[in-house]
């Protein structure tokens, strides 16, 4: 295994400043909301939340899974917040959004996963700013689809599930997850509802080769994935999984290309590139 050292120069990040990006934070903190984008570390959050976005993460900050890619805490989860939904409304209304995505934890210890905390956020989000899409990106739900239908049944837009890696490393960064599993989400969401764009991502540069990619585009393409966002891993402290490589901006773009050859309606590739990174522009034309 060769384990990669140091960021390439392409791997830069803008550094916070003021204005909106102040702003976005002050709306986050003053609503007591927790974000993707701090709790994992997101390379993009000086970017987002300057232009007044943020990815919102419902169900608290600590997920009741461990993998070994990702940033946020692991342990016991706190108590469902009631108000929660409301609030995420709320920022809606303040940021002036018209495309929100709402995230959350894995919550294997609720009897939903947490579906019907993300049904009364969507919801909440309508009631408020009728003509706001709605992105969800879920955890899933054990595979129940009884949680699933919760949500799709919600007036969201998009559902949104990761498949994050390819089968091969899915024991090791993806403990408790199965990669069938995640196909049969997005499958079951596109069926339940096929007016509703379904979405999932890659992050490359954990050891997958690149015959175990084109695979993976081919079993999304079997499910009838809309939406496909290709990032670069990046390791968030030196106890998560190494990077193994970086992935060069022509490599992200040739993959792109492939990838759009398995008839996805939107492919956005890129080294910085994370689920909802622009995610308004995968959905617009």
């Amino acid at each position: 295994m060769t384990v990669a050292r140091r960021h390439p120069e392409w791997i830069k990040v803008r550094a916070p400043g003021r204005g909106e990006y102040a702003d976005t934070r002050a709306t986050v903190r003053d609503l007591d909301l927790h974000t993707v984008c701090e709790e994992a570390h997101c390379p993009n959050l000086a970017e987002c939340w300057g232009h007044r976005t943020a990815t919102f993460m419902l169900l608290g900050d600590v997920c009741t899974r461990n993998c070994g890619y990702c940033a946020v805490s692991h342990g016991r989860p706190q108590e469902v917040d009631a108000g929660e939904p409301l609030r995420v409304a709320e920022a809606v209304v303040r940021l002036g959004l018209r495309h929100v995505v709402v995230t959350s934890v894995d919550r294997d210890d609720l009897d939903d996963g947490g579906a019907g905390h993300f049904a009364a956020t969507a919801r909440a989000v309508k009631e408020r700013v009728a003509d706001c899409a709605v992105e969800v990106l879920t955890p899933d739900f054990k595979g129940s689809r009884e949680a699933l239908a919760t949500v799709v049944d919600s007036p969201i837009d998009i559902f949104n599930h990761n498949t994050e890696t390819v089968p091969r490393l899915y024991r090791r960064a993806r403990p408790g997850a199965k990669y069938q599993r995640s196909l049969q989400l997005l499958d079951d969401a596109k069926r339940r509802r096929p007016e509703v764009l379904t979405k999932t991502g890659l992050m490359l540069g954990l050891g997958e080769e690149a015959d175990e990619i084109r695979q993976v585009f081919a079993d999304l393409e079997q499910v009838g994935c809309d939406i496909l966002t290709l990032g670069q891993y990046l390791q968030p402290t030196r106890q998560h999984l190494p990077i193994e490589r970086y992935l060069s901006p022509s490599e992200f773009a040739d993959l792109r290309q492939e990838a759009l050859t398995h008839g996805f309606r939107h492919v956005e590739s890129g080294p910085l590139v994370r689920s909802s990174y622009h995610a308004w522009e995968h959905v617009s034309g």
